[in-house]
């Protein structure tokens, strides 16, 4: 298991810990431990709406909050509280007695299936897209090539004569931008380079890249069309943040087209 894996395991597991206890810690505020004597007497006075007993415990809702809660426990002591309860109109329930590993998977489980199914259905949509996983929405896939891993130039290239030798000035700006920039001339912007597939484009890039000794991004047009709204702009922002931390460089969309859409 890779080390950014292995962290997001931790996150969750973390998370989830964070939210059990959270949840045990409200529960516990709005719950008031008494003792049965002052259940005895909150009943007598009325403030008892409502309650749940069970074998040993006596569970309940007053009828308006003391002391800023709204519940209270204690434990049982007479078998025929029942009567007394009913004799007084509160409403009367039976409930089974819960210990507390019960009452912990009654918390973890829902919350561990939610965060399962969660996890599931975002990391199948992130393997369709091509994503690589939720800390890398956003990010461009990008494969970046330098000299040593190209090893074309344009000695490489058969025919194609005109495109060579207008790319060649491409080449001569990238290898001696300070001379041309002198003489008030600019780099171009970009080259389009069309025709059909297998007549050599990717292969003039990256022998123009070659040439001029410079790195080399690729990436494919539908790379940037993504499921969720958003992440095609972020990942054409993060190649050009990528492309100006290697300034000179040469980025190359392949299947430009596809931004497009059909026609």
């Amino acid at each position: 298991m890779d080390k950014s894996r292995q962290y997001t395991l931790w996150y969750w597991g973390a998370a989830l810990l964070l939210f059990i206890a959270l949840q045990f810690w409200f529960t516990a505020r709005s719950v008031m431990d008494i003792s049965y004597s002052d259940m005895l007497a909150y009943l007598a006075k009325g403030s008892i709406a409502e309650v749940s007993i069970t074998d040993t415990m006596v569970e309940g809702r007053f009828t308006d909050p003391q002391e800023g809660r709204d519940y209270f426990v204690t434990r049982r002591a007479d078998p025929a509280l029942v009567d007394l309860f009913t004799k007084a109109g509160v409403k009367v329930s039976g409930a089974s007695d819960q210990n507390w590993l019960t009452t912990l998977i009654s918390w973890v489980a829902p919350a561990a299936i939610f965060v399962g199914l969660w996890w599931f259905v975002i990391r199948g949509m992130a393997e369709r897209s091509s994503i690589g996983g939720l800390t890398a929405i956003g990010k461009s896939g990008a494969r970046v090539y330098v000299e040593t891993d190209t090893g074309v130039t344009f000695a490489d290239v058969a025919g194609i004569d005109e495109g060579k030798a207008e790319l060649m000035e491409i080449v001569s700006f990238l290898e001696d931008k300070e001379k041309y920039g002198r003489l008030g001339a600019r780099i171009p912007k970009g080259v389009l380079l069309v025709g059909p597939p297998g007549t050599g484009k990717t292969l003039m890039a990256r022998a123009v890249a070659g040439e001029a000794g410079v790195p080399f991004f690729s990436i494919t047009g539908s790379e940037f069309v993504e499921m969720f709204v958003g992440v095609g702009a972020a990942r054409v922002r993060d190649l050009f943040e990528q492309a100006r931390r290697a300034a000179p460089c040469i980025i190359f969309i392949d299947e430009l087209d596809a931004l497009g859409g059909p026609s």
